[in-house]
Protein backbone atom coordinates (compact mmCIF):
# COMPACT_ATOMS: atom_id res chain seq x y z
CA UNK A 1 0.00 0.00 0.00
CA UNK A 2 1.58 3.61 -1.10
CA UNK A 3 2.19 5.50 2.40
CA UNK A 4 -0.64 8.62 2.66
CA UNK A 5 0.49 11.38 1.05
CA UNK A 6 1.85 14.23 4.14
CA UNK A 7 -1.44 16.51 4.15
CA UNK A 8 -3.41 13.25 4.81
CA UNK A 9 -1.05 11.71 7.29
CA UNK A 10 -1.19 15.21 8.94
CA UNK A 11 -5.02 15.62 9.32
CA UNK A 12 -4.84 11.81 10.55
CA UNK A 13 -2.76 12.95 13.50
CA UNK A 14 -4.38 15.68 14.28
CA UNK A 15 -7.19 12.93 15.51
CA UNK A 16 -6.08 11.94 18.29
CA UNK A 17 -8.26 13.38 20.65
CA UNK A 18 -8.91 16.92 22.51
CA UNK A 19 -6.72 18.43 26.25
CA UNK A 20 -8.44 20.72 28.24
CA UNK A 21 -6.40 23.99 28.56
CA UNK A 22 -7.30 25.77 32.14
CA UNK A 23 -6.09 29.09 34.02
CA UNK A 24 -6.67 30.17 37.29
CA UNK A 25 -7.24 33.95 38.76
CA UNK A 26 -7.93 36.33 35.84
CA UNK A 27 -8.53 38.31 34.45
CA UNK A 28 -5.05 39.90 35.93
CA UNK A 29 -2.65 42.57 34.02
CA UNK A 30 -1.34 39.55 32.02
CA UNK A 31 -4.70 38.41 30.70
CA UNK A 32 -4.15 40.65 27.42
CA UNK A 33 -1.06 38.96 26.44
CA UNK A 34 -2.56 35.57 27.27
CA UNK A 35 -4.68 35.71 24.87
CA UNK A 36 -2.40 37.10 22.34
CA UNK A 37 0.08 33.93 22.72
CA UNK A 38 -3.00 31.68 22.66
CA UNK A 39 -4.48 33.05 19.83
CA UNK A 40 -1.10 32.80 17.54
CA UNK A 41 -0.80 29.65 18.85
CA UNK A 42 -4.10 28.68 17.88
CA UNK A 43 -5.89 27.26 21.41
CA UNK A 44 -8.38 28.11 22.92
CA UNK A 45 -9.16 27.39 27.05
CA UNK A 46 -11.37 27.99 29.48
CA UNK A 47 -10.74 30.68 32.18
CA UNK A 48 -11.65 30.02 35.54
CA UNK A 49 -12.28 33.77 37.00
CA UNK A 50 -12.32 35.16 40.62
CA UNK A 51 -15.62 36.97 40.56
CA UNK A 52 -13.68 40.01 42.44
CA UNK A 53 -11.12 40.43 39.29
CA UNK A 54 -14.22 40.24 36.96
CA UNK A 55 -15.99 43.21 38.72
CA UNK A 56 -12.64 44.92 38.98
CA UNK A 57 -11.73 44.20 35.01
CA UNK A 58 -15.40 43.44 33.17
CA UNK A 59 -14.04 44.44 29.96
CA UNK A 60 -10.84 42.01 30.14
CA UNK A 61 -13.82 38.95 31.03
CA UNK A 62 -15.65 40.29 27.39
CA UNK A 63 -12.07 40.10 25.67
CA UNK A 64 -11.46 36.64 27.04
CA UNK A 65 -14.91 35.69 25.74
CA UNK A 66 -14.58 37.61 22.41
CA UNK A 67 -11.39 35.58 21.82
CA UNK A 68 -13.20 32.28 22.02
CA UNK A 69 -12.01 31.25 25.80
CA UNK A 70 -14.56 30.04 27.94
CA UNK A 71 -15.05 31.47 30.83
CA UNK A 72 -15.74 29.63 34.45
CA UNK A 73 -16.28 30.43 38.27
CA UNK A 74 -13.36 30.30 40.18
CA UNK A 75 -15.16 31.85 43.26
CA UNK A 76 -15.79 35.35 44.42
CA UNK A 77 -12.37 36.01 46.53
CA UNK A 78 -10.59 32.74 46.18
CA UNK A 79 -10.84 31.29 50.04
CA UNK A 80 -10.47 27.69 51.43
CA UNK A 81 -14.18 26.65 50.37
CA UNK A 82 -14.60 23.81 52.47
CA UNK A 83 -13.85 25.74 55.51
CA UNK A 84 -17.04 28.32 54.94
CA UNK A 85 -20.61 27.69 55.71
CA UNK A 86 -22.99 26.46 53.12
CA UNK A 87 -23.89 30.01 52.67
CA UNK A 88 -20.84 31.68 52.21
CA UNK A 89 -20.34 28.94 49.81
CA UNK A 90 -22.90 30.17 48.05
CA UNK A 91 -22.39 33.57 48.60
CA UNK A 92 -18.87 32.89 46.53
CA UNK A 93 -20.30 31.19 43.85
CA UNK A 94 -23.41 33.22 43.25
CA UNK A 95 -21.87 36.50 43.13
CA UNK A 96 -19.33 35.20 40.42
CA UNK A 97 -22.19 33.99 38.06
CA UNK A 98 -23.26 37.08 38.45
CA UNK A 99 -19.91 39.00 38.04
CA UNK A 100 -19.20 37.06 34.93
CA UNK A 101 -22.65 37.61 33.20
CA UNK A 102 -22.68 40.90 33.96
CA UNK A 103 -19.39 41.43 32.28
CA UNK A 104 -20.36 39.71 28.99
CA UNK A 105 -18.65 36.62 29.66
CA UNK A 106 -21.56 34.59 29.66
CA UNK A 107 -23.02 32.37 32.38
CA UNK A 108 -20.88 30.14 33.51
CA UNK A 109 -21.33 26.40 33.72
CA UNK A 110 -17.98 24.85 34.88
CA UNK A 111 -16.93 25.54 39.13
CA UNK A 112 -13.22 25.29 40.15
CA UNK A 113 -13.01 25.18 43.84
CA UNK A 114 -9.88 27.32 45.04
CA UNK A 115 -6.63 24.88 45.74
CA UNK A 116 -8.76 22.09 44.22
CA UNK A 117 -10.16 21.62 47.58
CA UNK A 118 -13.87 20.07 47.66
CA UNK A 119 -16.17 17.98 50.06
CA UNK A 120 -20.02 17.26 49.23
CA UNK A 121 -21.15 20.28 51.05
CA UNK A 122 -19.47 22.49 48.07
CA UNK A 123 -20.50 20.28 45.30
CA UNK A 124 -23.65 20.73 46.09
CA UNK A 125 -23.74 24.30 46.31
CA UNK A 126 -21.76 24.42 43.14
CA UNK A 127 -24.65 22.23 41.73
CA UNK A 128 -27.59 24.43 43.16
CA UNK A 129 -26.38 27.24 40.17
CA UNK A 130 -25.82 24.48 37.74
CA UNK A 131 -22.24 24.32 38.18
CA UNK A 132 -20.22 20.99 37.12
CA UNK A 133 -16.81 20.95 39.55
CA UNK A 134 -13.82 20.72 37.62
CA UNK A 135 -10.29 19.50 38.77
CA UNK A 136 -7.19 18.89 36.85
CA UNK A 137 -5.35 15.63 35.41
CA UNK A 138 -1.87 17.55 35.21
CA UNK A 139 -0.75 20.02 37.62
CA UNK A 140 3.03 21.72 36.36
CA UNK A 141 3.20 23.64 39.41
CA UNK A 142 3.32 27.54 37.67
CA UNK A 143 1.95 28.57 40.90
CA UNK A 144 5.19 27.34 42.56
CA UNK A 145 7.61 28.86 40.30
CA UNK A 146 8.02 26.01 37.79
CA UNK A 147 10.19 26.76 34.56
CA UNK A 148 9.15 27.21 31.30
CA UNK A 149 10.50 24.19 30.15
CA UNK A 150 8.64 22.36 33.15
CA UNK A 151 5.17 23.83 32.05
CA UNK A 152 5.75 22.56 28.46
CA UNK A 153 7.44 18.71 29.65
CA UNK A 154 4.26 18.80 31.57
CA UNK A 155 1.59 19.90 28.87
CA UNK A 156 3.11 16.41 26.83
CA UNK A 157 1.54 14.12 29.37
CA UNK A 158 -1.63 14.80 28.19
CA UNK A 159 -3.82 12.45 27.11
CA UNK A 160 -7.28 12.84 25.16
CA UNK A 161 -10.08 13.99 27.33
CA UNK A 162 -7.37 14.73 30.11
CA UNK A 163 -7.43 18.78 31.70
CA UNK A 164 -4.07 20.77 32.75
CA UNK A 165 -3.88 23.26 35.74
CA UNK A 166 -2.62 26.77 34.67
CA UNK A 167 -2.86 30.07 35.80
CA UNK A 168 -3.74 33.20 34.24
CA UNK A 169 -0.69 35.48 35.89
CA UNK A 170 2.18 33.27 35.54
CA UNK A 171 4.65 34.19 33.47
CA UNK A 172 6.76 31.37 32.41
CA UNK A 173 3.23 29.74 31.64
CA UNK A 174 2.19 32.64 29.51
CA UNK A 175 6.38 31.93 27.77
CA UNK A 176 5.38 28.49 27.57
CA UNK A 177 2.44 28.79 25.38
CA UNK A 178 3.92 28.70 21.70
CA UNK A 179 5.56 25.44 22.85
CA UNK A 180 2.83 23.82 24.84
CA UNK A 181 0.79 24.44 20.95
CA UNK A 182 3.99 22.77 19.09
CA UNK A 183 3.72 20.07 21.09
CA UNK A 184 0.34 19.13 21.39
CA UNK A 185 -0.24 19.57 17.47
CA UNK A 186 2.74 16.85 17.38
CA UNK A 187 0.52 14.58 19.46
CA UNK A 188 -2.08 15.01 17.41
CA UNK A 189 -4.67 16.68 20.79
CA UNK A 190 -6.50 19.71 19.87
CA UNK A 191 -7.34 22.17 22.62
CA UNK A 192 -10.83 21.76 23.32
CA UNK A 193 -13.73 22.72 25.64
CA UNK A 194 -14.97 21.30 29.24
CA UNK A 195 -17.86 19.54 28.88
CA UNK A 196 -19.98 20.56 31.62
CA UNK A 197 -22.20 16.63 31.58
CA UNK A 198 -18.62 14.54 32.23
CA UNK A 199 -15.85 17.13 32.61
CA UNK A 200 -13.52 16.07 30.25
CA UNK A 201 -12.13 17.93 27.78
CA UNK A 202 -14.05 17.49 23.88
CA UNK A 203 -14.37 18.76 20.49
CA UNK A 204 -15.43 22.15 20.98
CA UNK A 205 -19.30 23.20 20.05
CA UNK A 206 -18.75 25.65 18.01
CA UNK A 207 -16.12 28.67 16.48
CA UNK A 208 -16.78 30.81 19.44
CA UNK A 209 -17.87 34.57 18.97
CA UNK A 210 -15.85 36.64 16.33
CA UNK A 211 -11.89 36.51 16.20
CA UNK A 212 -11.63 33.34 17.94
CA UNK A 213 -9.50 30.59 16.75
CA UNK A 214 -10.80 26.96 15.97
CA UNK A 215 -9.52 24.51 18.89
CA UNK A 216 -5.72 24.28 17.23
CA UNK A 217 -4.11 24.07 14.35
Amino acid sequence: MPEPSRPTAVRAAARNGYVGLTFDDGPSSRTPALLSALREAGLRATMFNQGNHADADPGMVRAQADAGMWVANHSYSHPRMTRLGRARMESEISRTQRAVAAAGGGVPELFRPPYGETDDTLRAAAAKYGLREVLWDVDPQDWNGASADAIVEAAGRLTDGQIILLHDWSATTLEAIPRIGRVLRAKGLRAGRICPVTGRAVAPAGPGRRGAPTGGR
